[in-house]
């Protein structure tokens, strides 16, 4: 029986970082209550995991000790600093500053370490934080809705620990900040599934963006076509993460779970439903590997909610209530099939034609 943990702490579903602002935070706490309601945590191979901050250490694991001083003065006094000590258009920035702002994000990235160690100490074999993913802020400057990266401190704490550590996104978004974190080295593998275009954030996520030194042919980006379905994204995703994964040979496997693949997700244009996204999961619990499962973007709420709920009795290894899945998943059909296929295949060529596979 798999030993599943649940990362938990209310206050990281209770920051706002807008009023206005698509991230909604208590999305969590609703999986939270879902999870609570069916009896998940009853069940005797059931974890909750206590979060906590992450100390200033462990955040300059992945980002400049500069960095995290700024956020914590625009966390104090974001009104009294001038807005170009942020960035600019900080009224109307995608990742706005706001009391308590790093309080609140070191939270979250402590709950994501607080379920690496249950995994790495073996309490639990997979944990769970869908609070954190927040993969695309970089060393030194929040982006995309993220202050802190939560998946790289992790990656980078296993690493610094001496493991090798296989990361799979599988956000709508491009995992960049990730990316960026280990381009270089062979010691962390990462694959990005994404929506791929000219115009959608964060224009980065090219199968030619492939690593560098050591590091080259270990990032590795399969660039889906939008409007990508379930069957699309199984063509993709079965040719590229399951060889890679088992070729690394990981101690840790450590994924991001953006549910902004959603169909009918408001600002994104891929097309997974519930039973797609289920099927990610189940193959990350067949590679039987120690495993950090983080959350991520989602923007229709209740999508998220029933599909981390999904993400998490898959991790427990029990049933799926029928009133989680979708009743019906979008599908192409005819020549719009044709398209889809085809540019799923050719996406997952060209990303392991550039991988360290090739």
């Amino acid at each position: 029986m798999t030993l599943a943990g649940f990362g938990w702490d209310p206050r990281v579903a209770e920051y706002v970082m807008r009023p206005d602002h698509p991230l909604k935070p208590y999305r969590y706490r609703l999986v939270y209550e879902t999870l609570q309601q069916i009896g998940a945590f009853a069940r005797t191979n059931a974890r909750i995991v206590k979060g906590r901050m992450a100390s200033d250490d462990e955040l300059a694991l992945v980002h400049s000790r500069e960095y995290i001083q700024r956020v914590r003065r625009f966390s104090d006094a974001a009104s009294a600093l001038p807005p170009d000590a942020w960035g600019d258009r900080i009224t109307w920035s995608d990742t706005p500053p706001w009391p308590g702002m790093h309080q609140d994000m070191a939270l979250v990235a402590g709950t994501s370490l607080a379920c690496m160690e249950e995994v790495v100490s073996k309490r639990a074999r997979v944990a769970f934080n869908g609070s954190g993913g927040l993969h695309h802020a970089k060393s030194d400057r929040a982006s995309g809705f993220c202050v802190y990266n939560d998946p790289a401190i992790v990656v980078a704490a296993l690493v610094r620990d001496g493991k090798r550590v296989a990361y799979v996104d599988i956000d709508a978004h491009h995992g960049d900040g990730v990316q960026a974190a280990f381009y270089d080295t062979d010691r962390a593998l990462t694959i990005s599934l994404h929506e791929f275009a000219p115009w959608f954030f964060p224009g980065t996520g090219r199968p030619s963006e492939r690593g560098e030194g050591s590091g080259a042919g270990y990032s590795v980006n399969v660039a889906l076509a939008p409007e990508t379905d379930d069957t699309a994204y199984a063509i993709a995703f079965d040719a590229v993460v399951p060889p890679l994964v088992r070729a690394f040979a990981p101690d840790v496997l450590v994924t991001q779970g953006g549910f902004d693949t959603y169909f009918n997700c408001p600002i994104t244009q891929l097309a997974l439903s519930t039973h797609g996204y289920e099927r990610c999961y189940r193959a990350f619990a067949g590679f039987d590997l120690p495993w950090v499962a983080l959350g991520g973007g989602g923007y229709d709420v209740d999508a998220v909610r029933r599909g981390w709920s999904i993400a998490y009795l898959v991790m427990l290894g029990v049933e799926i209530p029928a009133e989680l899945h979708d009743r019906a998943a979008p599908r192409a059909e005819g020549e719009d099939r044709e398209l889809l296929d085809g540019a799923a295949h050719r996406a997952a060529a060209a990303a392991l034609a550039a991988s360290f596979l090739r």
